[in-house]
Formats: C-alpha cells, structure tokens, sequence
C-alpha cells in the first residue's frame, strides 16, 4: 500500500492505551485524555483553532500582544500567559503545541517544540528558507514513531483532494509526465516600510521580530484583519516567503498529494525585476522529479500572480481558476481546484476505455476534521496525519529553491540528499537565513 493511501486509511484505525509526554495514560474513555496544550499566537490563525482545542487542556497562551490575552482567557480561563514563545515552551507538563505565530518564527518554534519531544501543529509554511524545511524535517524524521505533526493546509481535508489523486494513480490521463499549480494573488510593496510612530502598549514588537534583521516599526505591517494580516508583511524576504507561504502552500498541494514526489534535483525560475526587500508578484519555477516506484520523471511547475501555464486547449481559460492545478499525461490532461475537477481526454483514447474507475468502497476514505485528525494522533502517533513534516517539508522545500533559483536566475543542480546545489556555488548562499544575534533554531 502506498504511503498517502496508508495514511487515510490509518486515519479511522482504533487506539491503544499510551503514555503521553506529560505521563498522562490516554484510552478512549479515559478521564485523563485530554492533552496539555500551548497555543502560541492567539489571534488570526490562532482563532480558527479555539473550538477544536476547546475539549483539550489549553494550559498556555502565547502572543506578542498582551491586549490579545482577555478574549482568549474568556475561552481559556486556566491557561498561564506568555509573550516570549520560548519561555511558553519551557512550561512543566506540556504535551503540544499549536504554532499560530508569523511565518519567520515558524521552523523556530516548530523545532524548539521537538527538541521538548513536544506534537506540533504548525500554521504554513512550515519554514521561509530551505535550511530551515531541512532541520525541522529531520528532526522529526527522529522523533516520527512517537510524535505527531500537521502542518495547518487543511484544504487537505477537502473530498476533491482524493478524487484527484485517484484519478491520476489510476490512469484517468494516462502516464503522468507534469504537473502544474498556481495562484494568481497580486499584491504589491514597494519595499520596507520606514519608521513610523511606536509599538502600542502591550506590543513586543521586538518578540515579533524574532530572529529576522531589525527592522524600525511601522503600523502598516499590521493592518490587516484577523486571518489576513500576514498580507501585510508575508511578501518581505526576512519575514515571509511571499505568495508561495501562503495561498501557494495550499494550491502546491493539491498537485503535491498526487505525484508523490520528495525533492527535485533541479530548480530554475523567472520572474518580475527583483526587489531586494520584496518577494516577486509574477514569478515561475519549474522542478525536475526523478521517477518512483509508479510513475517516470516529472517536471512540476509552480505560477504566480499572473504568470501561467498554457491551456490544453483554447477554449478553456485557466485564469478562471484562481488558484488550481493540473496535471498532463500521455492520454489527457486533468484540471481542478481545490473542491472540482475537470477530465479532458485526448488523441485516439479519448473514449476513456483504458481508464478503469476504482470501486467506490476502494476509494480513498475522507480525512475529516483536520485538526481533530492532529490531536488523535497525539494521543496515538501509530495513527498517521495528512500533512506531516516530512510530506509538508519536502513540498515547501521545493518551492523555496525555486525563489533560490529566481534569485541567482540560473538552472540549479540540486542534491537533496546533502541539501546543497552542485552547479551554482553562489545560490547555496540563499539557502539559509541571517538570524540575529541571541537566536538559534536549536535551543
């Protein structure tokens, strides 16, 4: 059985009796199996995952925004407080965490957590550079047999992920030879913003900094409403990975969950001018995939903000499709979005007879709650989850060798055994971040 079927099916699989981290016994009717959990960033992201957490024992809250503390204690009454994440994490008795904070302290707080031997939901990306995607996914790669991770794509959980995935492994197109994704977000900054008035009372503007270069404060990286303020700082180099940490986490894996791919061993990319402060708009990249055990080499694509891959036909307009993917075999092409999807065959076969249908009880069987999925696997880690880090580690490391090669604008040669790029000296300068001084991603 292959690994992605395997997971769905380990999904609906039963329980032992276990001991988690804080020692607690967990059984299905146990009256102890609730899990101690650190929400570490309580608003935006945060917010999403009250009701899910609300039968666990959130015993933290974390944020940089103590004004953010008196609506979360009203779901949470008994939860210590923190505004420094890594004094949360330090906390006696943790079991979990869920990592809600922006997307630069990601790959810290997700790898400060294992080192704890902490389960770890995590919002995407899981990391802004392709050093950091390496160091968390190994580390769980040690610790996988008895600690659960998600990484927070929870489209995953739509039906129409399954339903794509079959159609490819079972021949729908043929023998699959691409795959494409894209998002069509076009958002523009010119650059940093400059120095403008002064953090509110109660706001660490520093801990929001985290390990990124100093930057002055400035309102406008905090603008936007709950859920979408990562739209105001997201698309800067040294506090995001731009439209690909974003909704291109999302889209990437709707083709991610269909190939069955691990890392590429080639990178090339072009875009817009770049900006040495922004992330492109309009960007491209494209990934060579050597072959497994189901299917031959692959070239995945990734298309950004206006940029895209040609229709298989004139009469379908891809622009339509915000954000979707779509995959060419040797007998058609398959096209989706998130919850549809669209069959075109082609050339002599074009009657579909080659295709044979799985039966519907051999179809994949639904994910269901994405979160509930986590926490389940947190007091059983035999069971498995969709977007683990290694499954989510491979995926955004690709894409962030893609911004690597859009920044040098040459093809990279890429082993993904040691992580390095073999034909471009100068490109593995980007693979890694700058922290500043008193930051380690391995405290």
């Amino acid at each position: 059985m292959n690994r992605r079927e395997f997971i769905s099916t380990a999904a609906v699989a039963g329980a032992g009796l276990l001991i988690l981290p804080s020692g607690m016994r967990a059984g299905e009717n146990a009256p102890s199996n609730k899990l101690n959990i650190a929400l570490i960033g309580v608003w935006g992201r945060g917010l999403a995952h009250y009701d899910s957490l609300a039968a666990e024992n959130v015993v933290a809250l974390c944020d940089v925004n103590e004004k953010r503390f008196p609506d979360a204690l009203k779901k949470f009454p008994n939860a210590k407080t923190y505004v420094d994440w890594r004094k949360c994490l330090d906390q006696k008795g943790l079991d979990a965490v869920v990592c809600c904070t922006a997307d630069h302290t990601h790959a810290f707080v997700s790898n400060w957590a294992l080192n704890r031997d902490l389960h770890v939901y995590q919002e995407k990306p899981l990391a802004i550079s392709v050093d950091e995607a390496r160091i968390v996914r190994a580390n769980w790669m040690k610790k996988k047999a008895k600690l659960a991770t998600q990484v927070g794509m929870q489209r995953h959980a739509i039906p129409n992920f399954n339903r794509v995935r079959e159609l490819v492994r079972d021949g729908a197109i043929g023998d699959l030879t691409a795959a494409f994704a894209w998002g069509d977000r076009q958002i523009r900054r010119p650059g940093y913003p400059p120095a403008e008035g002064q953090p509110p009372e109660g706001f660490h503007y520093d801990l929001w900094l985290g390990p990124s270069p100093d930057h002055p404060y400035n309102p406008s990286y905090f603008s936007g409403g709950a859920g979408m303020n990562c739209l105001s700082w997201n698309m800067y180099w040294d506090f995001g990975a731009g439209q690909i940490g974003d909704m291109g986490s999302h889209t990437m894996d709707l083709l991610w969950n269909a190939v069955d791919a691990t890392l590429p061993t080639s990178a090339e990319a072009k875009g817009e001018k770049f900006n040495p402060d922004v992330t492109p708009v309009e960007c491209e990249s494209h990934f060579d995939h050597p072959a497994n055990d189901w299917r031959g080499p692959i070239r995945v694509s990734w298309y950004q903000g206006g940029a895209m891959p040609a229709s298989p036909k004139p009469y379908i307009d891809l622009k339509k499709i915000g954000h979707g993917a779509m995959f060419k075999g040797t007998k058609g092409h398959l096209i989706a979005d998130f919850d549809s999807r669209v069959l075109l065959p082609f050339g002599t076969d074009a009657d579909l007879t080659y295709y044979k249908p799985r039966a519907k009880d051999a179809t994949l069987p639904a994910i269901g709650h994405f979160q509930k999925q986590w926490l389940d696997a947190c007091k059983n880690p035999s069971l498995k989850t969709a977007c683990d880090f290694e499954y989510s580690g491979n995926m955004i490391e690709q894409l962030l060798l893609g911004l690597v090669a859009y920044r040098v604008g040459k093809k990279l040669e890429y082993n993904g055994a040691t992580g390095k790029v073999t034909n471009c000296p100068e490109a593995n300068e980007f693979l890694a971040r700058k922290y500043r001084a008193g930051w380690t991603i391995n405290g």
